[in-house]
């Protein structure tokens, strides 16, 4: 068996004797893409850090792009809905105006039903009461004048006559 093998391995150098300039192309050529493949590894991994550091910078211009691009559209919405909520709120304080006037037109009509005086009639009654009490201030400057005329005038104008009629009926009551 020893011999088998010896045999087959001088069987495989003659073989590969015979096809050398082919092995040797192979063999140069793995050899080729094998540094290659290194020289690639080795460049990517020196020039990865410059690579990934000019990523992080323009990742960082976009961020800063769209923030700024953000902000515009939310301060836009933002203005949109507090423009919004003053036209709603304008539209509601228009509509409470108008039930509150509703309310105090009813409020008023059930009041004058039951005869409870408005606030215009009280004013009137008011006035009313002021030009009476003016006018009762003129009379009452004039009247201490009569009450001095009167003080003048002799004394048996000053006490009244007896009334007949007083006693006509005492007249009657005792006939009866």
């Amino acid at each position: 068996m020893v011999k088998k093998i010896q045999k087959s391995t001088t069987a495989s150098k003659a073989a590969a004797g015979a096809s050398s300039p082919l092995s040797g192309a192979i063999k140069d050529s793995a050899q080729q893409i094998w540094l290659a493949g290194l020289g690639a590894f080795s460049k990517a991994q020196a020039e990865g850090g410059k690579a990934f550091e000019s990523l992080v910078k323009e990742g960082l211009s976009i961020q800063r792009k769209t923030q700024a691009v953000a902000e515009e559209r939310i301060s836009e919405a933002t203005n949109r809905v507090s423009g919004m909520a003053t036209e709603i709120s304008l539209k509601a304080a228009g509509q409470w105006d108008k039930l509150e006037n509703i309310f105090e037109d009813r409020v008023a009509k059930a009041l004058n039903k039951l005869g409870v005086p408005s606030a215009r009639d009280i004013e009137t009654l008011m006035e009313r009461i002021d030009e009476l009490n003016r006018h009762v201030q003129r009379l009452s400057t004039k009247a201490p004048a009569a009450k001095a005329a009167r003080k003048a005038a002799p004394a048996k104008a000053a006490t009244p006559a007896p009334r007949k009629t007083a006693v006509r009926k005492t007249a009657a009551k005792s006939k009866a």
